[in-house]
């Protein structure tokens, strides 16, 4: 499957013609976003419609293994059925409410984690309609996520689900990062794998080190006050900070990170750079994550300035990426070089190099020479030009709009 088509499209940006888009142009649409999904976030704490959902004929399960998906083949993920992942979750998986669960919460018999994604609408296939607790019945097909990775109590189950399923063919995508996955299911799996590592990184708390529950189909942990456990010294817990003030619990968390095509003062030159391990001249855009009390517009002019010596004037936002490894959002920004402050120099060593690239040559290398790290050199390819990361990235889509214009309104390719 080309590029192309898997980049994802939104229905109601497709034909959009509204006083933004005349003014800035199209919205972009990066890889990883435009799910199309409704997360019904209010509804992960209403176990009543998670139970009836999980169980639901309709239901359908991504898994994932050490956060890699279990495929149906190179660009599909596999959905799995309730039947198929009863004997990991059990029967009734989201039977006890949050208090119950707290009140129960045995830190010997972790449950296997399983996170609510969303439902599918309105794509004319049979769907449920689902009861709620308090929003009445919503309609659609339940979407959910689920770890399957062979370890403590479940490793058996887990094993022999992923035998079960090898067995009709389907594998785990050794390397999801070549991002070959057509463009929904990759919006699934940015939220799937976010969701899993987050949980799986925190499972013990930050406050007391004891560990702690999964909440809210996977979007909320607590440190329960009491443990059922046969080992735990007591069942009543320490105290723990996190059981006071407001909010105080764990929720997920993302890490906003810059990635800027950096223009010359002229307008006739692109800041590239490139890392010790990339294959022999890859460049990418240069990146960074956003620091506390740092505008996006002053963490470009930083990170340019640590990482190529080159200082930077104005920012403009152009588009953003989730990026699934593990919870960044890549804010894409384009900056522009100051007169006289566009002279390299690798002030924090993180780069192997940085250059300036004229506009020939990355149209050059946009036309005939992108692809993932890990990829071959394209069929043609002439050894020294110039090797860019694939459209599916965002540094693509950043370097792309430069090159077609984005400073002068005047398409160049």
């Amino acid at each position: 499957m080309d590029s192309v088509s898997i980049m994802p499209e939104v229905p109601y940006l497709i034909s959009d013609d509204s006083m933004l888009s005349r003014r800035f142009g199209k919205e972009i649409v990066n890889y990883y976003a435009g799910g199309t999904l409704n997360r019904y976030s209010f509804l992960r704490a209403d176990t009543t419609f998670l139970s009836k959902a999980a169980s639901s004929p309709n239901a359908r399960f991504i898994a994932l293994n050490k956060l890699n998906p279990l495929v149906a083949e190179k660009t599909h993920l596999a959905y799995l059925s309730f039947d198929d992942v009863k004997p990991l979750i059990g029967p009734e998986p989201f039977s006890l409410t949050e208090e119950e669960s707290i009140k129960q919460h045995d830190s010997s018999k972790p449950l296997p984690l399983i996170v609510f994604l969303g439902m599918l609408e309105g794509r004319g296939t049979a769907s449920d309609e689902i009861a709620t607790s308090e929003h009445g019945p919503v309609k659609g097909n339940p979407y959910f996520a689920i770890d399957i990775t062979p370890k403590g109590p479940t490793s058996e189950a887990a094993t022999a689900l992923l035998k079960k399923q090898e067995e009709q063919g389907r594998s785990i995508q050794a390397n999801p990062r070549s991002m070959v996955l057509y463009a929904e299911a990759a919006a699934m799996y940015a939220q799937a794998r976010s969701m899993i590592d987050w949980n799986t990184r925190n499972s013990f708390c930050a406050g007391c080190g004891n560990l702690n529950l999964s909440l809210h189909a996977g979007y909320k942990r607590v440190c329960p006050p009491t443990d059922a456990s046969p080992s735990a010294s007591s069942v009543e817990r320490s105290d723990c900070p996190t059981r006071h003030g407001v909010s105080n619990v764990c929720f997920p968390r993302t890490d906003p990170t810059m990635i800027a095509a950096v223009v010359s003062a002229d307008g006739q030159r692109v800041l590239l750079g490139r890392g010790p391990n990339y294959p022999r001249h890859w460049f990418s855009t240069l990146a960074g994550f956003i620091e506390p009390g740092e505008s996006v517009e002053e963490a470009v002019r930083r990170e340019v300035r640590e990482e190529a010596g080159v200082r930077v004037g104005r920012v403009i936002i152009h588009s953003t990426q989730p990026w699934p490894y593990p919870s960044s959002l890549m804010i894409g920004a384009i900056a522009q070089a100051l007169p006289g402050g566009e002279d390299i120099t690798l002030e924090d060593k993180e780069l192997e190099s940085a250059k300036w690239f004229s506009m020939d040559e990355v149209r050059t290398a946009l036309k005939f020479c992108t692809g993932p790290l890990e990829e071959k050199v394209p069929e043609g390819y002439k050894e020294g030009d110039l090797r860019l990361p694939p459209s599916q990235a965002i540094a693509n889509q950043l370097i792309t709009a430069v090159a077609q214009g984005f400073l002068t309104a005047v398409p160049k390719i």
